[in-house]
């Protein structure tokens, strides 16, 4: 069975979504990954999904880096993964200026020497059980006692641009994308990653490329296309995305959204996977074959001839 993974955030109550985690894993998904911004806690989440699970990988997709020191995080990540059973992977991100400023009241500028600093205090922490660093936004003098972490854990960054995506086939295992179409994707992504990876000797087999395929198994594609352009809504609104949707070919949608009118068929029909089966499957494929290793099933929001969460992830496996 070709690899495929799937975004499932808590929906209701955790317990239902530790409930849907247990039919992913029952459906062969390689994984299960959590969103973070508005939504609960990721961390404490996948806890919660690893206590009913046995078998399938856990990952944030992703934790913004505001949101812990670096310390912290490697903490938690630590037991997380120890508590898994050696199941997760650190994905996290740089975040954007609204979230990092208006949120937390912190300063959100040179976004690649924080996510290289933050990395490096993240990694040595895992990998050494040690870290004594001090750079330009974070200092992090700690050692475990007692107790040594995982080496190898993998580590994931939300990476959009070209200069992030450099950086994180420096220093990452993978990327995770949200809003990439598979033309930006084939086009930008994939040999921009190939380039660094090769330039630093890297076994390309050994990098994921992770892409959120929003889709909805629906007796009603209009209302589905409705709920996609409701969750896509505030994407077109912030820098890094803007760049990628008119990169990627989209412009349309970019004036479309300036205008305060509905983002085109066009735009929403390049991103999602709406309708029957085999409509989903052919959506993760188009993504495959742009050059993305793990396609990553997301749900769309509820609408009018929604077939729901379960039966979607039980259509994308065929």
């Amino acid at each position: 069975m070709p690899r495929l993974a799937c975004f499932l955030d808590a929906g209701r109550s955790v317990e239902q979504g530790a409930d849907r985690a247990a039919l992913a894993e029952s459906l062969g998904y390689e994984s299960v990954w959590t969103t973070t911004t508005v939504l609960r806690d990721p961390m404490q989440t996948l806890a919660a999904y690893a206590a009913r699970t046995d078998r399938i990988g856990l990952g944030t997709g992703v934790m913004p880096l505001v949101s812990r020191h670096p310390i912290a995080a490697a903490m938690e990540a630590a037991t997380l993964d120890e508590a898994s059973g050696g199941r997760f992977t650190f994905g996290m991100g740089i975040s954007h200026r609204p979230l990092v400023e208006d949120w937390y009241g912190e300063t959100f500028d040179e976004p690649l020497v924080r996510m290289r600093e933050y990395a490096t205090i993240v990694r040595t922490l895992l990998d050494q059980a040690a870290v004594n660093f001090e750079g330009e936004h974070y200092t992090a003098r700690f050692t475990f006692i007692g107790y040594k972490p995982r080496v190898g854990m993998k580590i994931f960054f939300a990476a959009l641009a070209p200069r992030m995506l450099r950086l994180a086939a420096e220093l990452a295992d993978g990327i995770v994308l949200w809003m990439c179409s598979p033309a930006y994707i084939r086009e930008t992504i994939r040999p921009t990653i190939e380039e660094v990876l090769a330039k630093k000797g890297r076994d390309p087999a050994h990098f994921d490329i992770i892409a959120a395929v929003p889709s909805a198994l629906t007796e009603n594609p209009d209302a589905a296309r409705d709920a996609f352009r409701r969750q896509a809504q505030p994407y077109p609104h912030l820098p890094f995305y803007r760049r990628v949707i008119e990169a990627g070919g989209h412009a349309d949608a970019l004036a479309a959204s300036d205008a305060g009118e509905p983002l085109p068929r066009s735009f929403v029909d390049a991103m999602a996977g709406i309708g029957d089966a085999d409509a989903i499957r052919a959506k993760i494929e188009e993504y495959r074959e742009a050059g993305v290793t793990l396609p990553a099933l997301g749900s769309l929001p509820r609408h009018d001839g929604a077939a729901g969460v379960e039966e979607t992830l039980k259509a994308a496996i065929g």
